[in-house]
């Protein structure tokens, strides 16, 4: 069965305080999106790996990408929301791919047996994606003051989200919505299922400064 992993790096690091898009920050001598992509080939080489970058980063991305060894993968342009970056990766997608995986760039410490849960299950059921218990208490806001919620009765919600290439590319072919704001998000204004499976807490997504140290330590 044939898979790809679109990777998703449209980030412009503004939360980060860094001029540079937060997908290039080197951590142990590799950016971070490298990182990424050696993590979903060591789980499967044969895989298709597509990068979604801004337009303006990708010349910076093919001379940065020669400086390292790095799986190879093919760029192509994102769009103004990540709707469109997305779609525009599907778009590159070769057609003897069975199951898309659609990941964060910005997420290079995604376990292995995450990722093969992700895809079997996605094989099984169409739609699969990664989640995590919440640790935090949570309360819900109210036009007056906010109530306690059981936080038992929540996820909190990761990537890779994998999904049937065919399901993906139908749920895709509606016009974009604000309340996307992943790809099962899609999948499910389009009338499929989605099932949970098991991420695993080390799968950080980078988007302030503390959560480089993290990185840092994970990846160390």
């Amino acid at each position: 069965m044939q898979r790809t992993a679109i990777i998703v790096a449209g980030g412009k690091g503004t939360r980060m305080g860094v001029d540079l898009p937060k997908q290039f920050i080197v951590i142990n001598g590799l950016p971070i999106l490298g990182h990424t992509l050696q993590r979903f080939a060591q789980f499967d080489s044969t895989m298709e790996l597509i990068v979604v970058l801004p337009i303006d980063w990708i010349s910076f991305w093919d001379e940065e990408r020669s400086k390292y060894t790095l799986p190879e993968h093919t760029v192509v342009e994102g769009g103004q929301e990540r709707f469109n970056s997305v779609l525009n990766g599907i778009k590159a997608v070769s057609k003897a791919s069975n199951l898309i995986a659609v990941h964060d760039a910005v997420r290079p410490c995604v376990s292995l047996p995450t990722i093969e849960r992700c895809f079997a299950k996605a094989g099984k059921s169409g739609a699969a994606i990664p989640v995590v218990k919440m640790v935090n208490s949570l309360r819900k806001l109210q036009e007056e003051g906010s109530i306690s919620v059981d936080r038992s009765d929540y996820r909190s919600v990761q990537t890779p989200q994998v999904f049937q290439a065919d399901l993906l590319r139908e749920s895709y072919n509606q016009p974009f919505a604000s309340e996307f704001t992943d790809d099962a998000s899609v999948v499910e204004k389009a009338g499929h299922g989605v099932h949970l499976v098991e991420g695993n807490p080390e799968n950080v997504k980078a988007t302030n400064p503390q959560d480089l140290v993290l990185l840092r330590h994970f990846l160390s």
